[in-house]
């Protein structure tokens, strides 16, 4: 079964052609960055805007790239959230479009539960029950993978965000945005010699990086830093230490069978590293271009969805704050 994917959820407009939930036909991704880095971060009505503008020759490549006609598809699965509102009108509004001229089913997608299968388009064998670390520019959440969307929130960020901590360190040091690949970049030529604290919540699996933050702000305030690569590295190095622990424990407390690694943040090839080397079951991990947001990930996910009889009608509508538990 062949299915369209739409996502359209932040900054990103994609659209992709994925063959029974792991065999990507397709994989079409419009970014908006350089628009948004000239605001130092992502403004939503320019966002939205946008997406109108790219949404109809993102999918027309992406159908072209995939050598698929209207006939040859499935069904279509659509980001319907978490994401901002205007942006996910539009690839909502779009997918029942299509679905009514075409007569093609259509399926809502959770974001979060999007990148989760996008290690689904890895060609690994995957086993239940499985711990995935989610972490993107608005969550870090722990979750553990009983089946098929049967899931267990195991932990989540009490403030920060993962990304968010990434972009908001890269302000901090004016290392530019986004803030994720901008720390990255810095940390390679640094040197992680900058003591910076730890939240490890005990007894707990969430997540907290809101003092890590200010630890810095006030180093950077105050007596200054050896330099922004040093700054990087060390910052960098703090989030990854907690993540990485954090998800070894959770997973090794719920007997999981193993690790997966999803989202934007796990495009930082220190993380990825850091956790293969530090877990002792296998980890998987989606290239970096499955990380950020694209379709994809969307239409695996949505596969699975019309496999269990899952579709909506004309009246399903996005829910920005929508929960992945």
């Amino acid at each position: 079964m062949k299915v369209l994917g739409i996502e359209t959820s932040c900054d990103e407009t994609a659209a992709a052609v994925v063959e029974d939930g792991r065999k990507i036909l397709s994989n079409q991704i419009a970014s908006q960055v350089d628009i948004h880095a000239r605001y130092g971060g992502i403004v939503p009505e320019v966002a939205s805007r946008q997406h109108t503008l790219s949404i109809v020759p993102v999918i027309e490549r992406a159908m072209a790239q995939a050598g698929v006609t209207w006939n040859d598809l499935g069904g279509i699965a659509v980001t319907m959230g978490p994401g901002l509102a205007g942006s996910l009108l539009t690839g909502v509004n779009i997918a029942k479009a299509i679905g009514l001229a075409r007569g093609l089913p259509f399926t809502g997608v959770n974001h979060l539960e999007g990148h989760i299968y996008a290690n689904w388009l890895t060609g690994a064998e995957l086993s239940f029950p499985m711990v995935c670390l989610i972490v993107s520019g608005g969550h870090s959440d722990l979750v553990l993978v009983r089946g098929h969307r049967e899931y267990v929130l195991l932990g989540q960020t009490r403030d920060d965000a993962a990304g968010e901590a990434f972009d908001k360190a890269s302000r901090l040091l004016g290392l530019g945005y986004p803030g994720g690949p901008a720390i990255e970049r810095a940390a390679r030529s640094g040197n992680a010699s900058i003591p910076l604290p730890r939240a490890w919540l005990k007894g707990s699996h969430d997540f907290s990086f809101s003092g890590l933050k200010t630890a810095l702000l006030r180093l950077v305030e105050g007596d200054g830093i050896p330099s922004p690569q040093d700054a990087a590295a060390s910052f960098q190095e703090a989030v990854v230490d907690v993540l990485v622990k954090k998800t070894v424990a959770a997973a090794q407390e719920y007997r999981a069978r193993q690790v997966l690694l999803a989202g934007g943040v796990a495009a930082n090839s220190y993380l990825r590293q850091s956790l293969s080397e530090a877990s002792p079951l296998p980890v998987l991990v989606p290239p970096p271009i499955l990380c950020t947001d694209n379709a994809a990930m969307i239409a695996a996910c949505g596969y699975f969805q019309f496999e269990a009889g899952k579709t909506d009608n004309l009246d399903m509508d996005v829910i920005p704050n929508l929960r992945l538990v």
